[in-house]
């Protein structure tokens, strides 16, 4: 696991036995049933706006899919403002603005990770255009590509109101899981980023309500209980 500070953030791999890593094995067992006759191959995580956890969700969703035995391949999606590199501690030299552009294949953009079962694609240089790369037909090559893949692909996507980017890949993906934040995102905001999803055609899977505060430890008393005993 990378020595940096944004390794901390992968809490399902660093604390598997936490109350928050339980919260995250809960979220693929919900998202799960959300398709029961149908494996949901490529998921989309966006949100509202900036700094509502989203990333985190993304990494931590992927790294608990991985502990079914399942492998994973992570794409950041957002050229704008990358964050996966950072928090995996690896480089972003290259990645899915190469891919799109042709400089390099999937194979080569592919980047081991430490979690077991996870490949990361990183954003790779910042392009003048990103929406307009999404939206090409080397990008919908990409995720076709994908379909052959033998596990779960996860696309951390830039938030919704900001740019277009979510609602050019929602429609390519088998579903769309919509982040937002306790106490910060506005409901009315919310609601415009959910309808434009559902306008783009994108399939909404369901709500992750992030940044939660318990009070009290009475949650955390039961979890730990009940784990004791497994």
């Amino acid at each position: 696991m990378s020595s940096n500070k944004n390794g901390r953030k992968l809490i399902v791999n660093n604390n598997p036995k936490s109350v928050a890593a339980e919260a995250f094995r809960t979220l693929r067992t919900n998202l799960r049933f959300t398709a029961p006759d149908k494996e949901l191959k490529k998921i989309m995580l966006t949100s509202t706006g900036p700094a509502e956890g989203k990333s985190t969700i993304s990494c931590n969703l992927a790294i608990s899919i991985c502990q079914t035995d399942k492998k994973v391949i992570m794409i950041d999606c957002d050229m704008r403002k990358p964050v996966l590199h950072q928090i995996f501690g690896v480089d972003n030299v290259y990645g899915l603005s190469n891919i799109i552009t042709g400089q390099i294949t999937l194979e080569e953009a592919l980047k081991d990770t430490s979690v077991d079962g996870l490949q990361l694609i990183t954003s790779g240089p910042t392009p003048p255009n990103p929406s307009e790369l999404l939206q090409s037909q080397a990008m919908k090559d990409l995720i076709d590509q994908l379909d052959d893949f033998d596990g779960i692909v996860v696309l951390d996507a830039p938030p919704v109101l900001p740019v277009a980017d979510s609602l050019i890949l929602g429609p390519m993906c088998d579903g769309v899981a919509f982040v937002v934040a306790a106490n910060q995102t506005h409901q009315e905001a919310a609601l415009r980023a959910r309808d434009l999803l559902l306008n783009s055609k994108s399939r909404l899977l369901g709500v992750i309500l992030n940044k939660v505060e318990f009070k009290g430890r009475s949650y955390e008393y039961y979890y730990n209980y009940y784990t004791s005993l497994e």
